[in-house]
């Protein structure tokens, strides 16, 4: 702000006037507490004045953040008395607002019906519901737009693919963060510019201070997931992962276990300090019997460049190295968490009839079919291997007398047609994305109704049957 003449003159970041009437909208009993830090002039000498804590930081409140087709941009307000601009702090008529105010708070206002989260706090907990840790490892999952912080989430958005018409949509419904399934930043970005659609999205997203995180296949996994979900139009059955996740955390240190004898007490001592000296490995002992013959038995866990040096080490004595065990480590397997399912019905079903479950599950009104060979849509089904989006290299190889997926390649199809297994294909994502309202309520009870959680109305597969 500067002093022209005797009026004020200052350039904000945001509209003054809707900032107010938000306030008042949102929380009526607070409105006119919004301050700013400002200067106050007295005898020619500026004098600064941190503002007091506001309700909230105005750059993390959706009312301050530019909008879709609305870009804030710096305006005039020249001829201003303060008494018109309700809520500041101004203690004469030069007075100067700080433009970096909305990096000056930490405090926040939320909905009188939802609370906030803190993002950090909100990204926790939703790896309590389904870790990031069982996600494939060529996947770009997580957090993948974050705004500066702090950054309070009022209005979760779930979409299943993020597109620009979804991102317009999300804007307009003053989203805090965007839940994307499938993640639209995948490979690596060299520049951020508005050539792109995915480069436009990235921009948006920042200008309006919209996070994005995606999970995309550690929903795949998730007991609660995507492909239990998909599994759920078949009808009652009992179903496992075809590929099983392994535990993300293990008691056992290192990659692999050794394992030998050594019968001399004297040689106990020189053998275990020597192994101890070794980086990575964790040494156990204990009293054992073999042939009547009473010995020590050493225990080695080891990471892989250290089992190297341990089996140089045994391999200076011929005795201890001709009968030492190497053991492969590995993580164990989670009976209900993985990629796809192999689905058991309780009882067989026609193919004909399966086939319209699966259509009134997906709200689909054609799905794609091939035939396995030898079959009819009067053929029975009672084993359905599945997997939401692309399931080629999951399926493969899986016996089952039908592979329900979004899509398949050419010649996958062939084969498995060759092995007698009907395929019906439905699309990629519309084998995902009704998955979005189980996940809504999910989410909800599982972060306590603290925020508001809305499901896009624009998102849809890209192809349509004419």
């Amino acid at each position: 702000m500067t002093k022209a003449g005797g009026t004020i003159q200052f350039i904000p970041t945001w509209n003054a006037f809707d900032n107010e009437r938000e306030l008042k909208k949102r929380n009526p009993e607070r409105s006119g507490e919004l301050e700013v830090p400002c200067t106050q002039t007295q005898n020619g000498k500026d004098h600064f004045r941190p503002a007091p804590s506001l309700p909230y930081p105005a750059h993390s409140h959706p009312s301050l953040r530019s909008r879709a087709g609305s870009e804030v941009a710096p305006r005039s307000v020249r001829e201003t008395n303060t008494q018109f601009l309700p809520g500041f702090c101004m203690l004469s008529s030069r007075v100067h607002l700080v433009p970096t105010l909305a990096r000056l708070v930490h405090s926040f206002i939320c909905d009188s019906s939802h609370s906030c989260m803190d993002l950090k706090a909100l990204l926790s907990s939703l790896n309590d519901f389904a870790s990031l840790s069982f996600a494939e490892s060529w996947d770009n999952v997580g957090l993948l737009v974050e705004p500066s912080p702090p950054h309070t989430v009022n209005t979760l958005f779930l979409t299943n693919d993020l597109t620009e018409e979804v991102m317009e949509e999300a804007l307009r419904k003053k989203a805090d963060l965007i839940l994307s399934y499938h993640p639209p930043i995948f490979r690596p970005m060299k520049r951020i510019t508005w050539k792109t659609w995915k480069e436009r999205l990235v921009i948006r997203a920042l200008e309006n201070r919209v996070g994005i995180y995606s999970p995309h296949t550690a929903y795949d996994a998730a007991p609660q997931g995507v492909n239990s979900w998909l599994a759920k139009g078949l009808g009652v059955c009992t179903s496992r992962p075809i590929h099983p996740s392994k535990a993300p955390n293990c008691p056992t240190e290192g990659t692999h276990r050794v394992e030998f004898n050594v019968n001399h007490t004297q040689e106990l001592d020189k053998v275990i300090s020597a192994v101890k000296g070794i980086a990575d490995v964790s040494v156990t002992s204990f009293s054992a019997r073999t042939d009547d013959e009473e010995h020590t038995r050493i225990s080695l866990n080891c990471s892989q460049q250290a089992l190297m040096q341990v089996v140089a080490f045994l391999s200076q004595n011929r005795q201890f190295y001709q009968k030492t065990e190497i053991l492969s480590l590995e993580r164990p397997l989670l009976l209900y968490t993985g990629m796809g399912r192999l689905c058991t019905l309780e009882e067989s079903i026609p193919l004909a009839t399966m086939i319209e479950r699966i259509k009134r599950h997906l709200k689909l009104s054609h799905v794609r079919l091939a035939l396995g060979v030898g079959r009819t849509l009067e053929s029975q089904v009672k084993v359905v291997a599945l997997c939401a989006g692309s399931g080629s290299s999951v399926l493969q190889g899986t016996e089952a007398d039908l592979y329900l997926t979004g899509e398949m390649s050419h010649h996958d199809i062939l084969d498995a047609a060759s092995q007698g297994i009907c395929v019906i294909l439905c699309e990629h994502s519309n084998t995902e994305r009704g998955f979005l309202s189980d996940l809504r309520d999910m989410l909800g009870a599982h972060l306590e109704h603290k925020i508001n959680i809305i499901l896009s109305e624009t998102d849809r597969d890209p192809l349509h049957v004419v």
